[in-house]
C-alpha cells in the first residue's frame, strides 16, 4: 500500500539541527536548504526534486527511494548515509562530501559532480558511465561490477579501490593515483593508461618490466 505525501511537513529553518525525525514522504520540491544538519533522519520516497542544499550535512540518514532529480548540492555532506533505489538523474554535487554512504539500486546518471569525496562508498554495480569523475576521491571505494565505461576518472584518487568486475572499456585512468589497486581483478581494454600505469598492470600480469 502506498501511502500519500506529507506537504504540510516543512523544511528546516536555516542552521537548525534535527535528530532522528521522519520525514519520510514529504515534498519539497524547489526547497532551500542552508546550514541545516540531520542526523539519524528518514526521507524514504520523499520528493525532493529541485532541492538545493548549501553546507548542509546529513549524517546517518536514510534515503530510499528518494527522488532527487535536478537537485544541487554545493559544500554538503553526506555520510554514512544509504541511497537504496534513490533516483538522482540531473543532481549537481559541487565540493561535496559523500564518505560511507551506499548506493544501492540507485539511478546516478546524468549527474554532475566537481571536487567530491566519495572515499569508502559502496557503488557497487551503479552506472557511472560517460560521467567526468576526474580529480575526485574514490579512496577504499566500492566499485565492484560498476559500470565505468567511457567515464573520465583521470587523476582521481582511486587508492585501494575495489573494481573487480568493473566494466571499464574506454575509461580513462590517466594520473589516477591507483595504490594497491589490484590490477588483475578488471579488463583494460581500450582503458586509456599513463605509463606508470600500464607498468603496473605488466607487472601484476607477471611481466618483466626493465628500465
Amino acid at each position: 500500500m502506498r501511502h500519500s505525501p506529507r506537504p504540510h511537513v516543512r523544511p528546516p529553518d536555516p542552521g537548525a539541527h534535527v535528530e532522528g525525525e521522519d520525514f519520510a514522504r514529504v515534498d519539497w520540491w524547489g526547497a532551500e536548504l542552508d546550514g541545516v544538519t540531520f542526523t539519524r533522519c528518514r526521507f524514504d520516497d520523499a520528493g525532493l526534486e529541485e532541492l538545493v542544499t548549501r553546507r548542509c550535512v546529513f549524517e546517518e540518514c536514510v534515503l530510499t527511494g528518494v527522488r532527487l532529480g535536478g537537485s544541487r548540492h554545493l559544500g554538503t555532506a553526506f555520510l554514512s548515509c544509504r541511497f537504496d533505489r534513490a533516483r538522482l538523474f540531473d543532481t549537481t554535487f559541487d565540493g561535496c562530501k559523500l564518505t560511507g554512504s551506499q548506493f544501492p539500486g540507485a539511478q546516478l546518471r546524468p549527474m554532475t559532480a566537481t571536487g567530491c569525496d566519495w572515499s569508502w562508498t559502496s557503488l557497487r554495480g551503479v552506472d557511472l558511465s560517460a560521467l567526468d569523475l576526474s580529480r575526485q576521491r574514490f579512496r577504499e571505494a566500492d566499485l565492484t561490477d560498476a559500470d565505468l565505461r567511457g567515464t573520465d576518472l583521470g587523476f582521481a584518487d582511486l587508492d585501494r579501490a575495489r573494481l573487480q568486475g568493473a566494466k571499464l572499456a574506454g575509461a580513462d585512468l590517466r594520473g589516477a593515483s591507483t595504490d594497491e589497486v589490484n590490477w588483475r581483478s578488471f579488463e583494460l581494454t581500450d582503458v586509456q593508461l599513463d605509463l606508470a600505469q600500464a607498468v603496473q598492470f605488466a607487472r601484476a600480469h607477471g611481466a618483466r618490466v626493465e628500465g
